[in-house]
C-alpha cells in the first residue's frame, strides 16, 4: 500500500525546538504508513537534512518568507503542490505565516492542511500586528489546528477556540534522556569541567532567549561561587551576529575559562547529562522540548515566568520573574545547587505523556483517520 505523504513546511530544517519535534516523530513513526517530506525556505543545506534523507524523505526549498517575496513564495507553493498531488497532508510549522502556505494549499486542493503553533511571542509592535492580521486570517484556510500547548494555542487560536485545538505533545526518547552517572562523569572530563558547578542551556541565539540576561544571571551566580560554569548549547543566525555579541560580553566580564560555546551538537542527549542546573530565563515560549529533554536527564530548571508552567513535568522547575535582577536569580539557582540532588525521571516523564513511541502511534491514527474524514466530506 503506497503511504501517505506528508509535507511539513518549516523555515529551515537546523537544530532546533519545532525542527528537532518533528524529526522526533519521524524517527519513531511507522514509516510504511506515514512518509514525510519537508518544504522550506532557506536555499542552504540545514542540519538535519542528511538525516531526513537517510530516513527516506526528501527536501525542497523555496524562496525565504520576507515580505518582498511573499507574492513569489505563494506562486511558488501553489505551483509545487500542482506538480505535486501525492501530499494529501501539509503540516505547517510556520506558526501565523502558515496562512500563505496553507491558503495556496487549499486552492491547490489539499485535503489536510494542519497549522501548527509553537510559541507565544509578548508585546506589541509594527511586527506583532502584522502577525495578528496573519493570525485572523489562518483560520479560513487551515483545517486542524495544532499547538505544542495551551499557551501556544491561545496565542494562535484564539482563547475561544481552545477547545477545538489539538494538543501535540512535543515528546522525545525518554529513555535516550534518562540520567546516567557514568555519562555524566564522562562528558564532564571531556568538556574539561570536572569537579565544577554547572549551569546550563540549550538554544538558538536568537532575541527570544534572552542570552544576554542570562550572561548577567550567570556573572552573579560565579560572583557567589567561582567553582561554576556555564555551558551553552547551540547555533544562531547565518552570521552569528548576536552569538558574537555574547561572546563580547563574555569577555568584558571576565567569564571566558567560565563559560563554554559549545555550538550546535548531535549529542545534546549527553551534554544536558553534564549540568546540574538547566537555565531558561526566556522572553517567551510555547512548551519548548529542551525543558521535557531536561527533566529527562533528571535536571532541576529554573525558568522565567514568560515560559508556560505547564512545562513543569517533574516538580523540578523554579520560576523566577525576568523583573528580578540577576542577583535573584543566582540566589535562587545557588540553592537549588546545594540542595537538589539528580535522580531518574524516566517513569515521571513516560506517564506524563511525554515519551515519543506512544505519541508517533497517535500522531500516525491522526493522519490516517483526517485523510478518510476528509475524503468523506468530499
Amino acid at each position: 500500500m503506497e503511504p501517505i505523504h506528508v509535507l511539513v513546511l518549516d523555515t529551515v530544517m537546523d537544530r532546533g525546538g519545532a525542527e528537532a519535534m518533528i524529526m522526533n516523530y519521524m524517527r519513531n513513526i511507522d514509516r510504511d504508513i506515514i512518509k514525510f517530506d519537508f518544504l522550506t525556505n532557506r536555499d542552504y543545506r540545514a542540519a538535519y537534512e542528511d538525516e531526513i534523507e537517510q530516513l527516506g524523505g526528501k527536501i525542497y526549498h523555496m524562496c525565504p518568507m520576507y515580505p518582498k517575496y511573499f507574492r513569489q513564495y505563494k506562486k511558488e507553493v501553489y505551483n509545487f503542490l500542482k506538480e505535486h498531488p501525492e501530499y494529501k497532508i501539509v503540516h505547517s510549522n510556520l506558526e501565523e505565516r502558515s496562512y500563505f502556505p496553507l491558503k495556496e494549499a487549499k486552492k491547490a486542493g489539499v485535503p489536510v492542511r494542519i497549522s501548527h503553533s509553537h510559541n507565544r511571542p509578548l508585546g506589541v509592535d509594527l511586527k506583532l500586528i502584522m502577525r495578528y492580521y496573519f493570525r485572523f486570517m489562518l483560520k479560513y484556510y487551515n483545517t486542524h489546528m495544532f499547538a505544542c500547548g495551551i499557551e501556544a494555542g491561545d496565542w494562535l487560536y484564539g482563547k475561544k477556540n481552545r477547545n477545538n485545538v489539538i494538543i501535540m505533545k512535543n515528546a522525545i526518547d525518554a529513555n535516550q534522556y534518562r540520567y546516567n552517572e557514568e555519562t555524566q562523569n564522562r562528558m564532564r572530563e571531556e568538556l574539561g569541567i570536572s569537579g565544577k558547578k554547572v549551569i546550563g542551556h540549550v538554544g538558538r541565539f536568537f532575541p527570544q532567549k534572552n542570552h544576554t540576561f542570562l550572561i548577567d544571571i550567570f556573572k552573579a551566580v560565579h560572583d557567589r561561587d567561582k567553582n561554576t560554569v556555564l555551558l551553552l548549547v547551540g547555533g544562531g543566525e547565518a552570521d552569528d551576529t548576536l552569538k558574537n555579541q555574547i561572546r563580547h560580553k563574555v569577555k568584558d566580564l571576565g567569564l571566558e575559562d567560565s563559560v563554554k560555546f559549545l555550538g550546535v551538537r548531535e549529542d545534546v542527549e549527553k551534554v544536558v547529562q553534564a549540568f546540574d542546573v538547566f537555565l531558561l530565563p526566556s522572553l517567551f515560549e510555547g512548551l519548548p522540548v529542551t525543558m521535557v529533554e531536561a527533566q529527562a536527564a533528571g535536571l532541576p530548571c529554573v525558568i522565567s515566568d514568560k515560559v508556560p508552567i505547564q512545562c513543569d513535568i517533574t516538580g523540578n522547575v523554579k520560576v523566577v520573574s525576568l523583573e528580578d535582577a540577576p542577583e535573584k536569580w543566582a540566589e535562587v539557582i545557588d540553592d537549588v545547587l546545594k540542595n537538589f540532588k539528580k535522580k531518574d525521571t524516566y517513569e515521571t516523564i513516560i506517564n506524563a505523556g511525554f515519551d515519543i513511541k506512544e505519541n508517533a502511534k497517535w500522531l500516525k491514527d491522526f493522519y490516517v483517520e483526517a485523510l478518510k474524514e476528509a475524503g468523506k466530506n468530499n
